[in-house]
């Protein structure tokens, strides 16, 4: 085990020298099976995330999230602020699905999953790698004075990081506002939205800041998972983990010498290569053991994996394993806390199918006129006056709406309007209308009526009101 004088990187981040600044971090480019593996998952999630607001399921926007008009589309699912509700649960299940995760498998999310690791490793440090070169090539450019080759390397690249920081922002805002009028804004041209443009420019800035500079900054200081994870792990999580058993031996690490016999000297298969640092996107030595800056990346065992095969020692020095399976050799198991987070993982997912089956494409309101009582017309009619809204989810117009009242013999008034009209697609129709009951009905000063909402011959909603009437009718 640790003591506590070894602990003192808990002190500060990595990304942190002595004096305060920032140390800038030169990662030595990945390989591995791991790596190939993740480039796969990534270029898939890449794909994924570009098209998806182009989709469309039954003319949803497979993905959408208008926060200004409050409408969203997930997984070609429409969610208007009525269906708020569900919205807030769909949220809450992908929060505990996370957290199960985490629970389980550690910060594999940000590792694998997360689009800001995606971005920054699959995208703009390959494109670096590519005019920059690796680790050594890196830090020797830095240091070289501005010449001819530095400035035509530095404006090659933060030229494609401005042009693929554009391209993310548009396809945020395809996400935003929607892909059909984001397309009509480019065929319309920039500057006959300016009220588009320049937050577009705001968030351009902003990616390429990220990319560019703040780059593995946003996972150790900006985002909150990193904190939540130490909320989370425990010892029977799955991690990217240092076997120190195995690694440091009796005496600790040594240098790799050859035809050295390191088991009767009582040293680990660690050799002090250094290259899990180097490697690190972070810039730590996964060899401290579990720490914020670790978001699961796993490039530290693809390299830590050559080495021991070049030494002719096994692999798995550094790899996926609990803190109990390298000390105790114990395996891996569901705990009770990751029974509890499926149980409700399960009741929330059924929940929200539940409601998801039986919520209907039209959904109708009908509210009292705010200060209106009720109105006699002629000796035996009650007359109240309502507003209605009705809001299509569908990406159809429904034609041929009417009102028609339940177990009352009333009549329906419309006001400004034919007794059957149209909402429009993905549309809102509202107005006014009278409902007329004979007294001679009414049994009380207060009567609930349930309408019944018709396209056609279809009914599509229902909704109930409160109907008034005079006291003495009792």
């Amino acid at each position: 085990m640790e003591t506590p004088e070894n602990e003192s990187f808990r002190d500060s981040i990595g990304t942190i020298n002595e004096e305060g600044k920032r140390a800038w971090v030169y990662p030595k480019k990945p390989s591995g099976k791991f790596y190939e593996k993740r480039k796969i998952v990534s270029y898939i999630l890449l794909a994924f995330l570009i098209a998806a607001p182009f989709i469309k399921i039954n003319g949803n926007q497979f993905l959408m999230f208008n926060i200004l008009e409050r409408r969203f589309n997930i997984f070609g699912f429409p969610f208007w602020p009525q269906d708020f509700h569900l919205f807030v649960i769909s949220m809450i299940i992908g929060v505990i699905f996370v957290a199960l995760f985490t629970v389980g498998f550690g910060r594999i999310f940000c590792g694998w999953i997360c689009p800001q690791t995606i971005f920054l490793e699959m995208v703009f440090r390959r494109i670096e790698y590519w005019i920059d070169g690796d680790r050594n090539k890196q830090r020797k450019l830095d240091k070289q004075k501005w010449d001819a080759e530095k400035i035509k390397k530095r404006l090659l690249k933060w030229f494609l990081f401005l042009v693929i920081s554009f391209v993310i922002a548009n396809v945020f805002l395809a996400y935003l506002i929607g892909s059909d009028k984001l397309l009509n804004y480019i065929t319309d041209g920039p500057f006959e939205h300016l009220g588009t443009l320049f937050p577009l420019l705001i968030f351009t800035a902003v990616f390429y800041f990220v990319f560019a500079w703040f780059r593995e900054q946003v996972c150790i200081i900006a985002c909150p998972y990193g904190r939540l994870q130490g909320v989370l792990l425990d010892n029977k999580s799955i991690i990217v983990a240092y076997d120190h058993v195995r690694g440091e031996g009796e005496n600790g690490r040594k240098k790799f010498r050859k035809n050295e016999d390191r088991e009767a000297l009582g040293h680990g298969d660690c050799i002090d290569c250094l290259q899990c640092v180097h490697v690190c996107p972070t810039g730590i030595d996964i060899r401290n053991g579990t720490q914020l800056e670790c978001v699961n990346c796993t490039a530290c065992i693809d390299e830590c994996d050559h080495i021991m095969e070049s030494i002719n020692l096994p692999t798995g020095l550094i790899r996926y394993a609990s803190e109990n399976e390298i000390e105790k050799g114990e395996k891996f198991k569901l705990t009770a806390r990751m029974k509890g987070y499926i149980a409700v993982l399960v009741i929330l997912v059924g929940v929200l199918s539940g409601m998801l089956l039986l919520r209907n494409d039209v959904e109708a309101r009908v509210l009292r006129l705010p200060g209106q009582l009720y109105e006699h017309k002629g000796e035996t009619i009650i007359s109240n006056v309502f507003t209605y809204k009705l809001v299509n989810k569908t990406t159809q117009e429904i034609e041929n709406i009417n009102f028609k009242l339940r177990k009352y013999n009333g009549e329906i008034k419309l006001v400004s309007t034919t007794d059957n009209f149209i909402v429009p697609a993905q549309g809102i129709a509202e107005g006014t209308l009278f409902i007329e009951i004979d007294k001679s009905q009414l049994k009380g000063d207060k009567n609930k009526l349930m309408i019944d909402v018709y396209s056609g011959d279809k009914l599509i909603d229902n909704t109930s009101v409160n109907f008034l009437g005079p006291r003495s009718y009792n």
